[in-house]
């Protein structure tokens, strides 16, 4: 065919493994993937409904993609498009919308690249997405992105997610083993697991077959990786198990990414979350026991309707005093169809902000105590391609960050350094690059 095709992804983890799945899907009926700004023939806008911008930043996508091809067959997928197809579908330039059903399919509803006036829109209920459909990105030489699991049986208030991709529903653990091997080949020395809700891996056809213990025992088995790292892992799903295995395992790094929400057990409660705070600092306390060195990132949510101040300072307190690594903090906002969209106690804008820049520095100060407490230790480094003002960042198995001076030799290479001071960006400085190369 001869013709183009660029790519743009909003949104989480799962999202850029999808859209290597669908890019893989265009090259195999003849397509080359090219840049964005490579004027190509068809545009595919992977969304997220994460937050309430996805609106905004739609539009502002479509609007370049059509400023740099404006006779661009313009698609759009993902969870914003699920949700919300006929908002999409006004959206000037826009040519196609699908479900979450649908986009894996795309190739096949994409048979005509003539711009007309009326967007073609394809979005059958969520409940039809029954099917897994597995995934795994490409392009970077680091590290991919391996999609285990999707969809979610959960009911968080706050939380559209179930409504955007479906109930919960994995692959079997020897597809998941067959494409990291897939992955092996590449060249590629890191694999993220992720997945809407991982730690709920082995559903097939509305039925527990497996468990994430079994798929993490399974994949730590393969030659040709050398590290696997878990994206994120509920709290209530994080077993003593995972956690010993992890600290033993061969491949499995020290670093844990699991979602708190909130230190408060009113808000809690509200959010309908699966757990108290107790148990949380139970899952800290256990990991810090047989890894004292584990990074343990956190998800938290600032301004959720009845979080009164009593309550955010609640939560605040609880952070501070828990040995966590960082903090990723997002402001919550109103989703429709939501039972939090509907609740009372509604926290005014400048009160989330101002809720939400604590917790922000609060995370640079915990990241930085962790980074201080790995200083004049010797770890190994995989360094990135990434470069910046002639550096090159890396990061540790326990992820911290690192940064030298640019060398071409050291992309996707692993190797052993000093840990030497936190330099005023907040990253750490390692030895020079021929002491490093000497390794």
């Amino acid at each position: 065919m001869n013709k183009k095709v660029a790519f743009y992804t909003l949104g989480c983890k799962l999202n850029y493994s999808e859209t290597s799945s669908i890019g893989r899907q265009f090259n195999n009926a003849g397509f080359q993937t090219v840049e964005f700004t490579d004027t190509p023939d068809v545009y595919v806008i992977n969304t997220c409904s994460v937050t309430d911008h996805a609106d905004k930043k739609c539009r502002k996508v479509v609007k370049e993609a059509l400023k740099i091809s404006p006779n661009a067959f313009v698609t759009i997928v993902g969870c914003y498009a699920q949700l919300k197809p006929k908002e999409i579908a006004e959206i000037p330039g826009v040519d196609m919308v699908l479900g979450a059903a649908e986009k894996f399919q795309i190739v096949d509803y994409i048979t005509d690249l003539t711009k007309t006036n009326k967007t073609m829109v394809y979005n059958q209920p969520v409940s039809e997405a029954k099917d897994f459909v597995p995934g795994f990105s490409f392009g970077d030489r680091t590290r991919t992105f391996l999609k285990v699991q999707d969809g979610c049986d959960y009911s968080c208030t706050f939380c559209t997610i179930p409504l955007a991709r479906g109930s919960s529903r994995s692959d079997t653990i020897e597809n998941v083993v067959a494409q990291a091997k897939e992955v092996a080949i590449s060249g590629v020395k890191e694999i993220v697991l992720t997945g809407v809700n991982l730690g709920d891996f082995g559903i097939r056809n509305g039925k527990r077959e497996d468990k994430f213990l079994d798929l993490v025992k399974a994949l730590d088995d393969i030659d040709g990786i050398n590290r696997i790292r878990i994206s994120s892992i509920e709290p209530n799903l994080l077993s003593d198990e995972i956690i010993e295995f992890v600290d033993q395992s061969k491949r499995f790094v020290p670093h844990f990414h699991i979602p708190l929400q909130s230190g408060s057990d009113k808000i809690l409660g509200l959010m309908r979350r699966r757990y108290k705070r107790d148990l949380y600092v139970s899952r800290v306390a256990k990991i810090k026991e047989v890894m004292p060195d584990c990074c343990i990132g956190v998800d938290v949510i600032v301004g959720f309707p009845g979080e009164t101040r009593e309550d955010f300072i609640d939560t605040y307190n609880f952070l501070n005093e828990l040995d966590v690594s960082y903090l990723h903090v997002f402001t919550y906002s109103e989703r429709e169809n939501t039972l939090a969209n509907e609740m009372s106690g509604v926290v005014p804008g400048s009160t989330r902000a101002e809720r939400n820049k604590m917790l922000h520095i609060l995370s640079d100060k915990k990241r930085r105590a962790f980074y201080e407490g790995q200083l004049n230790k010797v770890e190994e480094v995989l360094f990135e391609r990434e470069t910046k003002d002639g550096l090159m960042h890396g990061f540790t198995r326990n992820y911290v960050k690192v940064k030298t001076e640019y060398d071409p030799l050291l992309v996707n290479e692993l190797k052993t350094v000093h840990l030497t001071k936190i330099s005023p960006d907040g990253d750490v400085e390692i030895t020079e690059s021929e002491e490093i190369l000497a390794h």
